[in-house]
């Protein structure tokens, strides 16, 4: 596996392919983009995203180039914490350890090259197979906010994980 940035002309096709249901697409950004995603709206908030936090946006990619994953990552440098959000791995590789894959690159860029001493990253308590991929690669509960996402007839918690360098 590799990582890659976000090239937009390449990656949005199989991005909106993984987000094929509106459940997932809660999930994956708590609704600040409407659903179906498109990819004026998706790449508006990547580039406010980029100004606002300095955020890049990445795509994990098997050896042969094809794209399995895509996160955003970016790191305040007033507490030297990385911030990852938008994660989602292609819905045919969910639950094969592509995710736990992707993540550990992810945290060897913030660790080591963006040099971040730890990175949170926030997750629904009721998305439970991403929040146990998450606890697979070492994150832990840093707090739950109690039924804060209203999706349809459901209210869900968040869930603020971290993981510190080692």
């Amino acid at each position: 596996m590799r990582l890659r940035p976000y090239i937009a002309n390449r990656g949005f096709k199989y991005i909106s392919e993984w987000i094929d249901n509106e459940r997932i697409h809660a999930f994956w950004c708590a609704s600040l983009l409407p659903y179906p995603i498109t990819q004026n709206s998706f790449h508006d908030l990547l580039k406010k995203n980029a100004i606002d936090w300095a955020e890049g946006a990445f795509v994990a990619t098997e050896n042969n180039g094809q794209a399995i994953g895509f996160f955003c990552y970016s790191v305040n440098p007033t507490d030297n914490m990385g911030f990852l959000k938008f994660v989602i791995v292609d819905k045919s590789k969910r639950g094969k350890g592509y995710g736990k894959e992707m993540l550990d690159l992810a945290l060897q860029y913030a660790f080591q090259i963006t040099g971040a001493s730890a990175v949170q990253l926030n997750v629904f308590n009721e998305n439970a197979l991403a929040k146990r991929c998450y606890e697979k690669v070492g994150f832990v509960e840093r707090r739950v906010e109690r039924d804060v996402f209203k999706f349809k007839d459901e209210l869900w918690s968040r869930c603020n994980m971290t993981i510190l360098k080692q």
